[in-house]
């Protein structure tokens, strides 16, 4: 939802009612993840998307009767063997759309959501999917409050909760609950989208192969950081537009620096005076990939240093050196793909194996 925003913001000021649909499921090779939005306001002017084309036009067609109705609409698309022009995925996937109207009325927390996504303040939409809770209530969860309700007391609590521990982890899924917040009870479904801060990227030393990780840093979603603390190396003409660059030395700039479990860190320094120091701060704190550049014989003294400086096995264990896939990279630019190839990898618990000699599920669901 965060890509429309400017248009929904403008609907709602304006107090018009406007057509929200949200991928909330997704099966097999869909083509959208959850949380992808597609919204119908004014004059039927669109914006956004769910399915990359494949569905558009009959989410369309909900969005204008939910508008009318006033009521929420669940529906499921996905290929049909009997007729592949029929709406559908082509490609073989199901996704399952929550299509609901949004008004000053029926969403009295749609603005404050908007306000905080706008403004990159961490905040988790929970909405009824299915069952007895009204479908298409919203609760909004922020760490420190929430506003709206699910219908129930004990669900909301039961919701909150659980909205508070995706958010930390810039996760969105689907919960399932009794009506009143029961554990182990799946009568109401509840999506929880979180809209947290973009994760971090955290890049140090500042050489050509720091440019190419960085940029594809940004692709892959970060917010990009290098540092380095040679200024004539650190200046921002040699890194991508929207990389922020520091001067400083890389373990006290990393020591200011806040990380959490989606932060990724790539040493690229390739000296012990700097990667050292570093990487003793960066083994003992909260990090989802920390890769060090250098050869294997790089790797032993660097490990042994640390070793002599007290990082233990298990924190030592983290360290991904030499960083990246064997892909046989060579430039900077083949480098950097093989180390996003990795923190991907690491990520979704992928395996780098060619998926043409794999068997089953190319995206199996996540765990839990």
């Amino acid at each position: 939802m965060r890509d429309i925003l400017p248009a929904l913001e403008r609907w709602h000021a304006a107090g018009v009612p406007f057509g929200l649909a949200t991928v909330v499921a997704v099966s097999r090779s869909a083509p959208r993840e959850p949380g992808a939005a597609m919204a119908v306001g004014p004059d039927d002017e669109v914006v956004g998307s769910v399915s990359g084309g494949c569905v558009e036009g009959a989410a369309f067609a909900l969005a204008q009767e939910v508008v009318a109705s006033g009521e929420a609409r669940l529906a499921t698309f996905g290929y049909s063997d009997e007729d592949a022009f029929a709406v559908g995925l082509t490609c073989g996937g199901e996704i399952t759309l929550l299509v609901r109207p949004v008004t000053p009325a029926t969403d009295p927390v749609f603005g404050a959501l908007a306000a905080s996504v706008a403004a990159r303040e961490p905040v988790t939409l929970a909405t009824v999917v299915d069952g007895p809770a009204p479908r298409g209530a919203g609760l909004a969860v922020w760490p420190d409050r929430e506003a709206g309700t699910l219908g129930t007391s004990g669900l909301d609590a039961a919701v909150t909760a659980d909205a508070r521990g995706e958010l930390a982890l810039g996760a969105t899924v689907q919960r399932h609950y009794g009506p009143r917040g029961e554990r182990r009870e799946d009568d109401v479904t509840v999506f929880l989208q979180s809209f947290a801060p973009p994760p971090r990227m955290l890049v140090f030393g500042a050489i050509d192969y720091a440019a190419a990780v960085a940029r594809i840093g940004g692709f892959l979603g970060y917010r990009v950081t290098v540092c380095d603390a040679r200024p004539v190396f650190a200046t921002p003409q040699r890194f991508p537009a929207g990389v922020e660059v520091v001067v400083d030395w890389p373990h006290r700039y990393l020591a200011g620096t806040v990380t959490d479990e989606r932060t990724v860190i790539c040493v690229l320094t390739h000296d012990p005076k700097f990667d050292v120091p570093l990487l003793e701060e960066a083994l003992r704190r909260p990090a989802a990939y920390i890769g060090a550049m250098g050869s294997r014989r790089t790797h032993d003294d660097r490990a042994a240093r640390l070793t002599d400086a007290g990082v233990t096995a298990q924190e030592l264990a983290r360290l991904r050196s030499p960083l990246g896939l064997d892909l046989g990279a060579r430039t900077p630019e083949e480098v950097a793909v093989s180390v996003a190839a990795e923190i991907v990898a690491l990520r979704w618990s992928g395996t780098g194996t060619p998926l043409t000699v794999t068997s089953g599920a190319i995206h199996p669901p996540p765990a839990g």
